[in-house]
């Protein structure tokens, strides 16, 4: 059951933020990029607090590894990963940022291999994660004449991304005696912090009027609810059961849900070459997860 239950998680994670980052675009027209990241957490905290408390038996930190968890959630998974995330964005091209973005799996492995050796990947594996990889730019196709340009902005996107693997892999060493909840909600907290201190350092202007007004609202509910509160919760439970670099691959699949995303909403064209990257994508996936995948059709053909 608790493997279904991974699967459904995964599944829902790639979805949830596949779909904010149309909710981000919009939000972006009317608030300031950090200032929008910090208010979508100061909500997400909030709710996960709440919930921890009435959910968990041990919401509050007490030992060093709580404490150490909170602030590496805090800083690199959140703060950073979105800081840069939001701000690179701003000076480079969503294609651009999508594929240098997924270079995420990529990266974990890299710090696995020295953080956690018992976490790496064969060699078959790590073909996997460069087939996904081309599949990802067969989905997104982004620009030729864009790919030199803007480099600010492509390597705030590259740090995001390092950011997350780093994190991912250091929050995988310490043994919080919380709940994984709990753990993702203080680590928001912090994040938020930081990141209002550094929208006011930047001097971004807090401007509660535009964050109230319907089209920013309606974005700003979803990336609080689904995309934070109920995505990171979802996120922080598979990586403290699953390895980091396999829970990192939602990164390839958060491209396809943000093109079926478009398509459904907005009117835009799934092309022959999209849907092959599709495809290309989910053979990088088998190549990965073959032994789970050999496993689970042995078990259906018993």
């Amino acid at each position: 059951m608790s493997r279904y239950r991974d699967a459904l998680l995964f599944v829902f994670l790639a979805v949830a933020w596949g779909g904010s980052f149309v909710a981000i675009e919009i939000g972006l027209d009317s608030l300031p990029p950090l200032l929008f990241a910090a208010l979508r957490y100061d909500i997400g905290a909030i709710i996960l607090v709440v919930y921890a408390a009435l959910a968990c038996d041990r919401w509050v930190p007490r030992t060093r590894d709580d404490y150490l968890a909170v602030l590496v959630v805090g800083v690199f998974l959140i703060t950073a990963a979105n800081g840069l995330l939001f701000v690179g964005q701003q000076y480079t091209t969503g294609g651009v940022a999508a594929i240098l973005y997924s270079l995420n799996p990529v990266l974990t492995t890299g710090f696995a291999r020295s953080l956690l050796p018992d976490d790496t990947l064969s060699p078959v594996g790590l073909l996997g994660l460069l087939v996904g990889l081309a599949g990802v730019a067969l989905v997104v196709r982004p620009d030729p004449a864009n790919l030199l340009a803007g480099v600010t902005g492509k390597l705030l996107v590259v740090g995001s991304a390092t950011s997350v693997a780093l994190g991912s892999v250091l929050l995988r060493r310490r043994s919080p005696s919380m709940d994984s909840t709990a753990t993702t909600a203080w680590g928001m907290f912090v994040g938020a912090l930081l990141m209002h201190a550094a929208s006011l350092a930047s001097g971004e202007t807090p401007r509660v009027a535009d964050a109230l007004a319907p089209q920013v609202a309606v974005p700003l509910a979803y990336l609080a609810v689904v995309a934070t509160a109920g995505a990171y919760a979802a996120y922080f439970g598979l990586l403290e059961r699953h390895s980091p670099v396999q829970v990192n691959l939602v990164s390839y699949l958060v491209p396809m849900v943000t093109a079926v995303a478009g398509w459904v909403l907005l009117g835009e064209t799934l092309t022959a070459t999209t849907m092959g990257g599709f495809l290309v994508i989910l053979a990088g996936f088998s190549l990965v997860k073959r032994d789970a995948l050999v496993a689970f059709a042995g078990r259906q053909l018993a």
